[in-house]
Parts: structure tokens; sequence; C-alpha cells
């Protein structure tokens, strides 16, 4: 089957899963894509472009798969001569109806927000298939769909989340594992290495981060950090005091664009404690446990999915008081590998979770002949 995979935001996690997908399929997948910046103008104008740029080829694909970074409707108005009888499914890597918004964005001090989300209702309203990357992210989209239509005064068209729920399924992200294991570094470390391997931004939730690491640092607890993770011109400034507050404690500060260095941190690392307001997934978490990073993660979120309820007792907690309490036990004790947990994320390799995939995509075009 020839699949087109359009991406208007064609970088980091989005563009690692369109590759990964491309390589391992048993189908034909073709990318179509733009560079990954400028995410609101990709939502805004990408399908224009990306639609002149279709009709330009002569490629003629059995389904048309995209991202939630895509205005679908637009696409296929501009394109219609050619993608009327071609079938068509979404796969929602985030939205922007259950995305927490930083209040210091112009868009939200202006109440401009909800058209992103809007977007993103319409184009699973337009799909033939919709494809959610967690269980959590599903029912958080579909439930914020039905407080954005109730804010309209008329006309509120309820009835479309009947129409998205019942095309709508789960289909985990696959991962890029496998690239780990050449930098497999197996040390044992004087003192626990912590890590923080995410963006540096605001739905990242830095301040609790920060916040517990430096609570035990008065109390004297021995450890190190290592902050990684992608940052941009604009990040929270917690990230700057923190990281004077704490001192010879950071061993490493900063984005490591090479995959060497960036695969040897996580090796290692012995502890990942989470506080994310965000998470649709959690692929830099993945990651890290299949690097036998033990994760301490807020009962919320796609977490609680994702780890098996055997492990909740010790990975999941409630508070940032009872992230304090384990996080602590776990530097003190120095118990915390996870071989055991390394399954876990084992499950989202690629290897593992092609098959579902092609499956489905034989569905989608099955179900729309």
């Amino acid at each position: 089957m020839n699949i087109l995979l359009i991406e208007p935001y064609f970088t980091g996690s989005h563009k690692s899963w369109a590759l990964g997908l491309q390589k391992r399929s048993t189908h034909q997948i073709n990318i179509l894509s733009l560079p990954g910046k400028f995410w609101k103008w990709r939502m805004h104008g990408g399908a224009v472009t990306l639609a002149r740029q279709f009709m330009d080829s002569d490629y003629t694909p059995d389904l048309i798969l995209t991202t939630d970074m895509l205005d679908l409707t637009t696409f296929l108005s501009l394109t219609r001569e050619r993608t009327s009888g071609i079938a068509t499914a979404v796969y929602f890597h985030e939205n922007q109806l259950s995305y927490p918004w930083s209040k210091t964005d112009r868009d939200v001090q202006n109440k401009r927000n909800i058209h992103y989300g809007f977007i993103n209702f319409t184009t699973a309203l337009t799909a033939n298939h919709v494809l959610f990357n967690s269980q959590y992210h599903m029912d958080s989209f579909l439930f914020e769909i039905r407080n954005m239509l109730k804010h309209f005064p008329d006309n509120n068209e309820l009835t479309t989340i009947d129409t998205i729920t019942s095309k709508s399924s789960v289909l985990h992200l696959g991962l890029d594992l496998l690239l780990f294991d050449q930098y497999r570094i197996d040390q044992l470390n004087h003192v626990p290495l912590l890590l923080w391997n995410h963006r540096w931004e605001y739905d990242k939730n830095p301040e609790a981060f920060f916040k517990v690491l430096l609570k035990l640092t008065e109390r004297g607890l021995a450890f190190e950090v290592s902050i990684l993770g992608e940052n941009f011109k604009r990040k929270p400034d917690v990230f700057d005091s923190a990281v004077r507050a704490l001192g010879n404690k950071v061993v490493h500060n900063g984005y490591v664009e090479n995959f060497k260095e960036y695969a040897e941190w996580l090796w290692k690392a012995d502890i990942l404690p989470v506080t994310s307001n965000q998470d649709f997934f959690g692929a830099s978490i993945m990651e890290a446990i299949y690097c036998n990073t033990y994760p301490l993660l807020p009962n919320h979120l796609t977490y609680p999915e994702l780890i098996p309820k055997k492990y909740h007792p010790s990975v999941i907690y409630n508070d940032l008081h009872d992230l304090e309490i384990k996080l602590e036990s776990l530097i003190e004790s120095k118990k915390y590998l996870s071989p055991k947990l390394r399954a876990v994320a084992k499950n989202y390799r690629w290897k593992n979770i092609i098959s579902e995939y092609d499956s489905i995509f034989e569905q989608c075009r099955v179900k729309t002949l």
C-alpha cells in the first residue's frame, strides 16, 4: 500500500516518528513535509503550501496520513480534484485543546488561542480515521471538544463529538530505542545522578522539579544532576537561578545535539524525577527508562496508563511531598536499578509495535473503499 505521510512540523519527535515509520513499515511511505519551525504559521498556512506541492507531484497514494499540525480541511479542499476518493487518517502527537497554554502567550492574552484547537477539531471531524498516541490523549481531547463547542452561542454541534469518537482509536508511539544500545554504559555512580531530559519549557514544570531538588539539597543529601533537553531563546527563568543555587551538583547543563552524548547521559543517569504538567505520551521518559534510569512520575496525564499497575506504588507519586519522600529514599538507599521497568519501554520499540501500525493502516484503507 502506498501511504503519503504529511508532516508540516518536521523536527524533533515528529521527525523521528515519521522516519522510523517510513523505515520499518511494510507499506511504501512517502513523506511530504515542511521544516519544523513557526508552529502557529504551520497550522495556519502549512496546508496551502503542502497542497500546492502535492498537486505539483504525480504521486497518488492509497492513504493520506497526516499529523495534528495540518489543517486537513484546507488541504483536502485545495486538492479535491485528486484526493476526493483517498482515505485519510490523522495521528495526534499533541493537540491545542488540552495542551496547557502559557499565560504569557500573546494569543492567550488576546483570546485567540482557541483557533488552533478548532483546527484540530475540524481535522478530526474531516478525517476518516483518528489516531492518538495514548488513551489519556484521546480522552482529554474528546473532553475538551465539548468545552470548546459549548463556548459558542448557538449551533454547538455537540453530536460531532460522537462522530469523532466512533472513528478514534489509540496507537502508541513507536520509538527507535535500539539506537541507544550501542552507547550503553554500565557504571555505578558514587552519588546518584538525577536527570532532566525534557524541553526547557513551562509545561514541563521545571519550577516544581528544582523546588524539590533544592529542598533535598538543604537537607544535605548527596546527588548530582544532569540537565539535558532542548532549550529555546525564551526559557523559564528558574533554569538559571536553580543551576546557580545547586552549584557543583550540576554536572551538565544544556542541550546536546549529538545523539551519542545524549544516549551516554541517559545510561549514566540513575533517577528521573518528572514533574510535567503536559505529556500526551512521554517519549523522553521511555528513552530514559530503556536506559535503566529509574522514573518517578506524577499520578496524572498518561503515566498511569503506560506504567503497569504493579509498579505504581514505587514509581508513581501523588503530590510534590510524596515525590520528595520517594526521591529522598532512592537517593539514600541507592536501590534504583530497574531492569524489569526496562521491559515496559521495550513495548514501544518499532520492532514490537510496527505490525499494529501496518494492520491499522490496512483497516483505514479497507473501511473507506
